[in-house]
């Protein structure tokens, strides 16, 4: 197993997770597998229970896996399935340990961070850096592993002097410990460091500054960890004269350093790592640069071709977002990402028109009424309507008012979770005229109890006790919208997160209205698709389709919203080409191969009981 390690320096938001899944991008494209390990130093055990507003989306796994939204670029970018375990954090590795310690397995001995949640933290990457995720058996080639924050910082006050430790960033000195024993565990040519750095142009001078970057690799080589490979993020290419710089003050050969400058979207990135040779310099720190005596080169075509596409696309796509998250892009990145796909997929140029939902509604008309105008023209003027998932009541009444105009006016509606429940609201109160209809987790109390609380789910415990993963959805109307674009599919697997669900005992009065349930769970009283017959399309799912979608394999239900909105529906129906990724049978996530990898310049000391098969060697290639 080889490991690359990535890691950020300067400043936050520099794009580590794009450039994680890149470099994973790039060494898949030159035959290698390749898995993923994302390291969040945070003190929950997942981001099942924090705000969007925080740390952006929480990204679902097919195991229920509520994780950081990291995990699904991993996804995205590789086409690949992970696992909860994929994703690290101090919670986690805190709580295995304190597990451990009450079972008596360090009887007798002191815990304490070092060794115990080091080596916790090194047994774990090692444990799931052998299971599979492309459905293939056997473990991966590589393992890639982010780790979450800046490390390399320097601040100064009276309180500290040092210069190396970023307040911000304590949590993660067990883990740059933890990496720094792993890199000598797995010995030379086995562990390669990518750093990713700034360097930023001041405006008063217009000249590309390296200090930061040398700064931020002095902090990372007096925390124990030495760079491999730089790269530099700026917003226009690197000067060769600041390379040699860098290379002079960091100790990275030029040939080392990459320079991942602004570009035009993000599927660039990987031919900016090819283009500059960046896999050369990573696999011959990992000592595979050869496959016999040929140098391995990356095969790119169908990224360059979709990168290409992307940029040359004039005919735009008008999609209103309808949330209440939209002043953090982060808060709904899966359903972006999905849009875009099914859009290059359907040759159109996406626009997404960010309409807060509380500004739809009737109060704004008189708290902010520039807001409220500008919000319904927004909403007008689009081609098409997207209300994703959510909690609480903010924001509510805005969103059924976007179903209802939707619905009225003929205008392509895609709802997800909770806009799937706000569709079922709005036709309850217009069309049954059940004035009083609405969910009880905004009304309790409510007379028409069209959505309800899930009898499995837990009231006194928020995480992890939604309705969570891969769930299995049985078509009940074969001539449906929804069944012809999962290519006439008899059932489809998608992925869940919801505690509130339709009310089944109403579902007969919905249907004799007009309101179709195409889509249910395996026992056919849970509802997990509707659509109105009669409209262009209008549609809503219980579960997340954007997490399941893929740059070459858009999800179905968003490309029928991407051609209903530009008038190409009913050739997409017509065509027997819809992609279909998600009738296939379950995953092999989770499969352990018995064959066991060794590390030919390791350094343990001792086997390891959770390991995948406990084989390991020394120095000399001796098992033990």
């Amino acid at each position: 197993m080889k490991y690359v390690l990535v890691t950020g320096g300067v400043v936050s938001g520099l794009g580590k997770g794009v450039t994680a899944s890149s470099i994973g991008v790039v060494l898949k494209a030159c035959g290698f597998r390749v898995t993923t390990i994302k390291i969040d130093p945070y003190l929950n055990t997942d981001a099942g229970t924090m705000s969007p507003f925080e740390h952006g989306e929480v990204f679902v796994l097919d195991d229920g896996g509520e994780v950081d939204l990291d995990l699904g670029n991993y996804e995205r970018f590789l086409d690949i399935k992970l696992t909860r375990d994929n994703n690290i954090t101090t919670g986690k590795i805190y709580q295995a340990v304190i597990n451990k310690e009450r079972r008596g397995d360090y009887l007798g001995k002191t815990v304490q961070v070092v060794p115990h949640i080091t080596d916790e933290i090194q047994d774990w990457i090692e444990r799931v850096a052998m299971n599979p995720v492309d459905g293939k058996e056997g473990p991966p080639d590589v393992c890639v592993i982010e780790l979450g924050g800046t490390i390399g910082d320097k601040i100064f006050s009276p309180h500290n002097d040092s210069g190396i430790l970023d307040a911000g960033d304590i949590e993660s000195m067990p883990f740059i410990e933890a990496l720094g024993q792993f890199s000598y565990r797995v010995g030379p040519g086995n562990f390669c460091l990518v750093h990713v750095s700034l360097v930023p142009v001041l405006n008063v001078v217009g000249e590309q500054k390296t200090k930061p970057t040398q700064h931020s690799v002095r902090g990372l080589r007096g925390l124990g960890l030495a760079p491999d490979v730089l790269a530099c993020r700026s917003t226009e290419p690197l000067e060769d004269h600041v390379k040699a710089k860098l290379s002079q003050f960091c100790h990275v050969p030029m040939s080392n350093i990459v320079n991942l400058h602004d570009v035009t979207n993000i599927w660039h990135i990987p031919l900016l790592l090819r283009d500059q040779k960046a896999h050369e310099a990573i696999l011959k720190v990992l000592e595979l640069q050869y496959s016999g005596k040929v140098p391995r080169e990356p095969k790119l075509a169908e990224w360059t071709k979709r990168a290409t596409k992307f940029d040359n696309l004039k005919t735009p796509v008008k999609i209103a977002m309808v949330g209440k998250y939209t002043g953090l892009l982060d808060s709904y990145l899966s359903v972006i990402k999905a849009l875009s796909h099914a859009s290059v997929f359907m040759e159109r140029k996406l626009v997404v028109e960010w309409v807060p939902s509380c500004d739809l509604e009737d109060s704004a008309a008189k708290e902010t009424p520039e807001s409220h105008i500008k919000a319904w023209k927004l909403l007008k003027a689009a081609d098409g309507i997207l209300v994703p998932g959510g909690f609480g009541d903010r924001g509510v009444q805005g969103k059924i008012l976007a179903a209802k105009y939707a619905r009225e006016n003929d205008v392509p509606y895609l709802g997800i979770c909770l806009g799937m429940q706000i569709a079922v609201i709005e036709f309850a109160r217009s069309v049954m005229k059940l004035r009083g209809a609405n969910s009880t987790e905004f009304d309790p109390a409510t007379t028409s109890p069209c959505v309800i609380f899930m009898p499995e789910g837990s009231k006194t415990h928020m995480g992890a006790t939604m309705r969570l993963g891969s769930r299995r959805t049985y078509f009940h109307i074969s001539g449906c919208k929804s069944a012809k674009l999962y290519g006439n599919a008899h059932y489809v697997d998608e992925r869940h997160r919801h505690r509130y669900e339709v009310n089944p005992e109403m579902v007969p009065d919905f249907e004799r209205t007009g309101l179709s349930f195409v889509g249910k769970d395996e026992s056919g009283s849970r509802m997990e698709i509707i659509e109105l017959p009669s409209h262009k399309f209008f549609i809503g799912a219980q579960f997340h389709p954007e997490y399941k979608s893929r740059p070459g394999k858009p999800s179905p239900l968003f490309l029928g919203l991407i051609a209903a909105a530009s008038g190409q529906l009913e050739s997409l129906l017509r065509s027997c080409n819809v992609a279909n990724p998600n009738s296939t049978k379950a995953c092999t996530n989770g499969i352990v191969s018995s064959k066991p990898r060794l590390y030919s310049n390791g350094h343990l000391k001792k086997p390891l009981n959770s390991l995948v098969n406990g084989y390991y060697a020394n120095g000399n290639g001796i098992p033990i």
